[in-house]
Protein backbone atom coordinates (compact mmCIF):
# COMPACT_ATOMS: atom_id res chain seq x y z
CA UNK A 1 0.00 0.00 0.00
CA UNK A 2 1.43 3.53 -1.14
CA UNK A 3 0.13 5.38 2.19
CA UNK A 4 1.68 2.56 4.74
CA UNK A 5 4.82 2.20 1.97
CA UNK A 6 5.28 6.15 2.58
CA UNK A 7 4.70 6.85 6.42
CA UNK A 8 7.07 3.72 7.41
CA UNK A 9 9.54 4.88 5.08
CA UNK A 10 9.02 8.51 7.25
CA UNK A 11 9.34 6.79 10.01
CA UNK A 12 12.84 4.70 9.26
CA UNK A 13 14.25 8.14 8.45
CA UNK A 14 13.18 9.20 11.58
CA UNK A 15 15.25 6.80 13.30
CA UNK A 16 18.30 7.62 10.99
CA UNK A 17 18.04 11.40 12.04
CA UNK A 18 16.89 13.47 14.35
CA UNK A 19 16.14 16.10 12.19
CA UNK A 20 12.85 14.60 11.03
CA UNK A 21 9.52 15.59 12.37
CA UNK A 22 5.98 14.46 11.38
CA UNK A 23 2.64 16.18 11.68
CA UNK A 24 -0.10 14.63 10.81
CA UNK A 25 -3.60 16.48 9.92
CA UNK A 26 -6.81 14.45 11.74
CA UNK A 27 -5.70 11.12 10.76
CA UNK A 28 -6.56 7.96 12.34
CA UNK A 29 -5.56 6.95 15.93
CA UNK A 30 -3.18 4.29 14.76
CA UNK A 31 -1.19 6.09 12.41
CA UNK A 32 2.05 5.79 12.98
CA UNK A 33 1.77 4.76 16.94
CA UNK A 34 4.94 3.22 16.94
CA UNK A 35 6.83 6.31 15.96
CA UNK A 36 4.78 8.24 18.04
CA UNK A 37 5.79 6.26 21.33
CA UNK A 38 9.28 5.69 20.28
CA UNK A 39 9.76 9.62 19.29
CA UNK A 40 7.22 11.44 21.25
CA UNK A 41 8.99 14.98 20.82
CA UNK A 42 9.24 14.38 17.32
CA UNK A 43 5.40 13.70 16.70
CA UNK A 44 2.56 15.97 16.30
CA UNK A 45 -1.30 14.97 15.78
CA UNK A 46 -2.89 18.54 14.65
CA UNK A 47 -6.13 18.86 14.50
CA UNK A 48 -8.52 19.88 11.24
CA UNK A 49 -6.84 22.73 10.90
CA UNK A 50 -4.38 22.40 7.75
CA UNK A 51 -3.02 26.05 7.48
CA UNK A 52 -2.02 26.15 10.93
CA UNK A 53 -0.24 22.52 10.56
CA UNK A 54 1.67 23.90 7.37
CA UNK A 55 2.57 27.37 8.99
CA UNK A 56 4.33 25.05 12.27
CA UNK A 57 5.68 22.61 9.90
CA UNK A 58 7.46 25.82 8.71
CA UNK A 59 8.39 27.06 11.83
CA UNK A 60 9.99 24.24 12.60
CA UNK A 61 11.75 23.77 9.40
CA UNK A 62 13.24 27.07 9.68
CA UNK A 63 14.50 25.66 12.49
CA UNK A 64 16.50 22.86 10.83
CA UNK A 65 13.99 20.20 10.88
CA UNK A 66 12.98 18.38 7.98
CA UNK A 67 9.38 18.04 8.17
CA UNK A 68 6.71 15.33 7.28
CA UNK A 69 3.35 16.26 6.93
CA UNK A 70 0.57 14.58 5.97
CA UNK A 71 -3.18 14.08 5.63
CA UNK A 72 -6.18 14.76 2.57
CA UNK A 73 -4.90 15.62 -0.40
CA UNK A 74 -7.55 18.15 -1.27
CA UNK A 75 -6.98 19.55 2.05
CA UNK A 76 -3.45 20.03 2.10
CA UNK A 77 -3.87 21.70 -1.78
CA UNK A 78 -6.75 23.81 -1.24
CA UNK A 79 -7.26 24.66 1.89
CA UNK A 80 -3.88 26.00 2.82
CA UNK A 81 -2.56 27.07 -0.25
CA UNK A 82 -1.36 30.54 0.78
CA UNK A 83 0.39 29.02 3.43
CA UNK A 84 2.13 26.54 1.12
CA UNK A 85 3.48 29.23 -0.61
CA UNK A 86 4.49 32.10 1.59
CA UNK A 87 5.17 29.89 4.67
CA UNK A 88 7.26 27.32 3.34
CA UNK A 89 7.66 27.95 -0.71
CA UNK A 90 8.80 31.33 -0.52
CA UNK A 91 11.59 30.46 2.07
CA UNK A 92 12.56 27.70 0.28
CA UNK A 93 11.87 25.09 3.53
CA UNK A 94 12.80 21.60 3.97
CA UNK A 95 8.70 20.62 4.11
CA UNK A 96 7.67 17.09 2.55
CA UNK A 97 4.01 17.30 1.93
CA UNK A 98 2.48 14.00 1.65
CA UNK A 99 -1.42 14.23 -0.19
CA UNK A 100 -3.44 11.14 0.40
CA UNK A 101 -5.97 10.67 -2.07
CA UNK A 102 -4.67 12.41 -5.50
CA UNK A 103 -6.92 12.79 -8.43
CA UNK A 104 -10.20 11.00 -7.94
CA UNK A 105 -9.24 8.12 -4.88
CA UNK A 106 -12.39 10.00 -2.67
CA UNK A 107 -14.54 9.73 -5.62
CA UNK A 108 -17.60 8.11 -3.41
CA UNK A 109 -17.14 11.51 -1.52
CA UNK A 110 -17.60 13.43 -3.82
CA UNK A 111 -16.45 16.87 -5.44
CA UNK A 112 -15.32 18.47 -1.89
CA UNK A 113 -13.01 15.60 -1.44
CA UNK A 114 -11.65 15.38 -4.72
CA UNK A 115 -8.13 16.37 -5.96
CA UNK A 116 -8.56 16.91 -9.74
CA UNK A 117 -6.47 20.45 -10.12
CA UNK A 118 -3.91 19.52 -7.44
CA UNK A 119 -0.73 19.04 -10.01
CA UNK A 120 -1.96 22.05 -12.23
CA UNK A 121 -2.23 24.42 -8.73
CA UNK A 122 1.26 22.96 -7.53
CA UNK A 123 3.35 23.16 -10.33
CA UNK A 124 2.91 27.03 -10.51
CA UNK A 125 4.81 27.23 -6.78
CA UNK A 126 8.74 28.66 -7.39
CA UNK A 127 10.99 25.74 -5.48
CA UNK A 128 8.31 23.52 -5.22
CA UNK A 129 9.52 19.94 -6.48
CA UNK A 130 6.03 17.79 -7.31
CA UNK A 131 6.18 14.07 -7.77
CA UNK A 132 3.37 11.70 -8.21
CA UNK A 133 4.84 7.56 -7.89
CA UNK A 134 3.32 4.44 -9.99
CA UNK A 135 2.93 2.06 -6.82
CA UNK A 136 4.29 1.93 -3.54
CA UNK A 137 7.44 0.17 -4.52
CA UNK A 138 8.46 3.35 -6.04
CA UNK A 139 7.39 5.20 -2.89
CA UNK A 140 9.84 2.92 -0.96
CA UNK A 141 12.48 4.17 -3.72
CA UNK A 142 11.69 7.82 -3.54
CA UNK A 143 11.45 8.69 0.37
CA UNK A 144 15.25 8.30 1.11
CA UNK A 145 15.62 11.00 -1.67
CA UNK A 146 13.57 13.22 -0.16
CA UNK A 147 15.75 13.27 3.26
CA UNK A 148 18.35 15.69 1.86
CA UNK A 149 16.96 17.18 -0.73
CA UNK A 150 17.09 20.67 -0.56
CA UNK A 151 13.19 22.97 -0.53
CA UNK A 152 9.63 21.36 -0.64
CA UNK A 153 8.85 18.17 -2.23
CA UNK A 154 5.17 17.92 -2.42
CA UNK A 155 4.64 13.98 -2.77
CA UNK A 156 0.85 12.90 -4.34
CA UNK A 157 -0.31 9.65 -2.40
CA UNK A 158 -2.38 7.42 -4.46
CA UNK A 159 -5.32 4.90 -3.25
CA UNK A 160 -3.32 1.76 -2.16
CA UNK A 161 -2.99 -1.65 -2.94
CA UNK A 162 -2.58 -0.30 -6.51
CA UNK A 163 -0.74 -2.81 -8.70
CA UNK A 164 3.18 -2.42 -9.22
CA UNK A 165 3.90 -1.83 -12.31
CA UNK A 166 7.91 0.01 -11.96
CA UNK A 167 10.69 -1.41 -12.84
CA UNK A 168 13.49 0.73 -11.76
CA UNK A 169 16.04 -0.20 -8.86
CA UNK A 170 16.75 3.48 -7.74
CA UNK A 171 14.94 6.86 -7.43
CA UNK A 172 16.42 9.98 -8.67
CA UNK A 173 14.09 13.58 -8.29
CA UNK A 174 13.32 15.12 -11.91
CA UNK A 175 13.98 11.80 -14.20
CA UNK A 176 12.04 10.14 -16.49
CA UNK A 177 11.70 6.43 -16.76
CA UNK A 178 11.58 5.18 -20.39
CA UNK A 179 9.11 1.94 -20.56
CA UNK A 180 8.88 1.10 -23.99
CA UNK A 181 10.50 2.49 -27.57
CA UNK A 182 8.97 3.10 -30.45
CA UNK A 183 8.94 5.68 -33.17
CA UNK A 184 5.48 5.70 -34.04
CA UNK A 185 3.46 7.58 -30.64
CA UNK A 186 5.09 9.06 -27.44
CA UNK A 187 3.04 8.32 -24.53
CA UNK A 188 3.98 9.59 -21.24
CA UNK A 189 2.43 10.35 -18.27
CA UNK A 190 2.26 10.01 -14.45
CA UNK A 191 1.02 8.13 -11.47
CA UNK A 192 -1.05 5.21 -11.49
CA UNK A 193 -1.71 6.01 -15.20
CA UNK A 194 1.66 3.58 -15.92
CA UNK A 195 0.08 0.72 -15.70
CA UNK A 196 -2.85 1.69 -18.54
CA UNK A 197 0.01 3.33 -20.59
CA UNK A 198 2.05 -0.14 -20.39
CA UNK A 199 -1.22 -2.18 -21.72
CA UNK A 200 -1.88 0.20 -24.15
CA UNK A 201 1.70 0.09 -25.64
CA UNK A 202 0.90 -3.59 -26.07
CA UNK A 203 -2.31 -3.01 -27.76
CA UNK A 204 -0.38 -0.89 -30.31
CA UNK A 205 2.26 -2.88 -30.56
CA UNK A 206 -0.34 -5.69 -31.81
CA UNK A 207 -1.97 -3.47 -34.10
CA UNK A 208 1.46 -2.28 -35.81
CA UNK A 209 2.46 0.81 -34.37
CA UNK A 210 5.20 1.23 -31.88
CA UNK A 211 4.73 3.76 -29.31
CA UNK A 212 7.64 5.04 -27.05
CA UNK A 213 6.46 4.82 -23.38
CA UNK A 214 7.63 7.60 -20.66
CA UNK A 215 6.85 7.16 -16.69
CA UNK A 216 7.44 10.75 -14.96
CA UNK A 217 6.83 10.44 -11.39
CA UNK A 218 8.37 14.15 -11.28
CA UNK A 219 5.94 16.60 -12.54
CA UNK A 220 7.94 19.52 -11.40
CA UNK A 221 11.10 19.70 -12.35
CA UNK A 222 10.28 17.94 -15.74
CA UNK A 223 12.76 15.90 -17.18
CA UNK A 224 12.31 18.22 -20.41
CA UNK A 225 15.99 16.75 -22.25
CA UNK A 226 14.26 13.04 -22.60
CA UNK A 227 10.50 14.68 -23.14
CA UNK A 228 12.22 16.33 -26.18
CA UNK A 229 14.74 13.94 -27.64
CA UNK A 230 11.86 11.16 -27.44
CA UNK A 231 9.39 13.56 -29.13
CA UNK A 232 11.99 14.43 -32.08
CA UNK A 233 11.37 10.60 -33.18
CA UNK A 234 8.14 10.41 -33.10
CA UNK A 235 4.95 11.44 -34.81
CA UNK A 236 2.28 12.28 -31.94
CA UNK A 237 2.41 12.70 -28.48
CA UNK A 238 -0.22 12.07 -25.78
CA UNK A 239 0.34 12.71 -22.27
CA UNK A 240 -2.31 10.52 -19.56
CA UNK A 241 -2.96 12.16 -16.13
CA UNK A 242 -5.20 11.64 -13.24
CA UNK A 243 -5.73 15.39 -12.94
CA UNK A 244 -7.59 18.49 -14.73
CA UNK A 245 -6.19 18.49 -18.54
CA UNK A 246 -6.25 22.35 -17.74
CA UNK A 247 -2.43 23.24 -16.62
CA UNK A 248 -1.08 19.93 -15.57
CA UNK A 249 1.66 17.44 -17.41
CA UNK A 250 -0.47 17.68 -20.29
CA UNK A 251 -0.50 21.50 -20.18
CA UNK A 252 3.42 21.62 -19.10
CA UNK A 253 4.53 19.42 -22.49
CA UNK A 254 2.70 20.97 -24.38
CA UNK A 255 4.34 24.35 -23.35
CA UNK A 256 8.07 22.39 -23.28
CA UNK A 257 7.11 21.00 -26.81
CA UNK A 258 5.73 24.32 -27.72
CA UNK A 259 8.53 26.45 -27.13
CA UNK A 260 11.38 23.63 -28.31
CA UNK A 261 10.32 24.75 -31.51
CA UNK A 262 10.63 21.35 -33.10
CA UNK A 263 11.54 20.83 -36.94
CA UNK A 264 8.12 18.62 -37.96
CA UNK A 265 4.83 19.61 -36.18
CA UNK A 266 3.47 16.99 -33.76
CA UNK A 267 0.18 16.76 -33.41
CA UNK A 268 -1.17 16.23 -29.23
CA UNK A 269 -3.88 14.83 -27.40
CA UNK A 270 -4.21 15.39 -23.50
CA UNK A 271 -5.79 12.43 -21.91
CA UNK A 272 -7.38 13.30 -18.60
CA UNK A 273 -10.20 14.45 -16.61
CA UNK A 274 -12.62 17.38 -17.83
CA UNK A 275 -12.65 20.85 -16.53
CA UNK A 276 -16.28 20.25 -14.84
CA UNK A 277 -17.31 18.81 -11.64
CA UNK A 278 -18.55 15.55 -12.62
CA UNK A 279 -22.50 14.62 -11.66
CA UNK A 280 -21.80 11.11 -11.76
CA UNK A 281 -21.59 8.60 -8.00
CA UNK A 282 -18.80 6.37 -8.03
CA UNK A 283 -15.87 4.46 -7.35
CA UNK A 284 -12.85 5.68 -8.65
CA UNK A 285 -12.25 3.57 -11.88
CA UNK A 286 -16.01 3.65 -12.76
CA UNK A 287 -14.94 8.03 -13.04
CA UNK A 288 -11.88 6.44 -15.04
CA UNK A 289 -14.24 4.53 -17.70
CA UNK A 290 -16.35 7.64 -18.01
CA UNK A 291 -13.66 10.13 -18.35
CA UNK A 292 -12.11 8.36 -21.08
CA UNK A 293 -8.41 7.40 -18.53
CA UNK A 294 -7.94 3.75 -20.30
CA UNK A 295 -5.41 1.64 -22.31
CA UNK A 296 -8.57 1.45 -24.93
CA UNK A 297 -8.88 5.56 -24.96
CA UNK A 298 -5.47 5.62 -25.31
CA UNK A 299 -5.26 3.32 -28.33
CA UNK A 300 -7.84 5.21 -30.11
CA UNK A 301 -6.51 8.57 -29.33
CA UNK A 302 -2.84 7.01 -30.88
CA UNK A 303 -4.86 5.49 -34.12
CA UNK A 304 -6.47 8.72 -34.32
CA UNK A 305 -3.07 11.15 -34.42
CA UNK A 306 -1.60 8.42 -36.57
CA UNK A 307 -4.95 8.59 -39.43
CA UNK A 308 -5.61 4.62 -38.71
Amino acid sequence: MMRKACLEQVYELAKKDDRVVFIGSDLGAGTLRHFQEEMPDRFFMEGIAEGHAVGMASGLAHEGKVVYINTIQSFLTRRCYEQIVLDACMHNLNIRFIGNGGGLVYAPLGPTHWATEDLSILRVIPNLTVISVADAEEMVRLMPETLDHQGPVFIRLAKGYDPVVTEEESFEIGKAYSYREGEDVLILGCGVTLGMMKKAGEILSGQGVEASILHIPTIKPLDTEAIISRANKASCVITVEENTILGGLGGAVAEILAEACLEKPLRLKRIGLSDSFSPNYGSQLEHFAKQGLSPENIVAAANDLLGR
